[in-house]
């Protein structure tokens, strides 16, 4: 993918999987499901792992037990850009996206089950409700998930959002775009 649409940082990175933390997780069988996952970090703060759990009756649990290789996908904000915005006559509609593309090799990680999920409630949650609430139900959910580490082997990104545009075309495209978020982080990247 091009450097023009590449991420000003890590960070941008890391942020968007916390942004937009449900992903599809595909095997090489082409097995996939939507899972949430939590990304995990080094010292320069490069995405090294990310952290999910599913159901074991899910199928990638013995795709990825037979071949540990595989895709997450992650989709960011994204939004048709229409003429509209503009004030060019001869300019042509677009998307504007970003995207991330992890290879990925899977770790089953039982013994981390329930911190996986402790942690994933903690981040969507922030503290209004918690598993406790489930009571012993929750040991009767556990035994039907299994954590895993999905070790990122390479990345791909494409922050496709309006680097490519005249500054006036840029200014209009943020200042009337419907989807605020989107226009945010078309802000956040302009390289300008």
């Amino acid at each position: 993918m091009t450097n023009l649409y590449a991420p000003r940082s890590a960070a941008d990175i890391v942020q968007l999987v916390a942004d937009y933390p449900l992903a599809w997780l595909v095997s090489r069988d082409f097995h996939a499901s939507p899972l949430p996952l939590l990304a995990e970090t080094d010292d320069s703060g490069a995405i090294v792992a990310l952290l999910g759990h599913c159901a074991r009756r899910n199928p990638l649990v013995a795709d990825f037990t037979a071949d540990p290789r595989g895709l997450v996908l992650f989709n960011g904000p994204a939004g048709y850009v229409p003429t509209s915005l503009l004030s060019k006559p001869d300019w042509a509609p677009t998307w504007n996206y970003a995207v991330l593309r992890f290879t990925v090799e899977i770790e089953f990680v039982e013994d981390e089950t329930r911190d996986a999920i402790e942690r994933l409630v903690d981040k969507m949650e922030d503290g209004a409700w918690s598993t406790a609430r489930l009571g012993a139900r929750y040991d009767k959910m556990l035994d039907q998930i299994i954590a895993f580490r999905a070790h990122v082997r390479s990345a791909e990104h494409s922050f496709k959002l309006g680097q490519d545009e005249s500054p006036r075309g840029f200014t209009e495209i943020v200042a009337g775009h419907s989807d605020r978020t989107l226009a945010a982080w078309m802000e956040g990247q302009a390289k300008r």
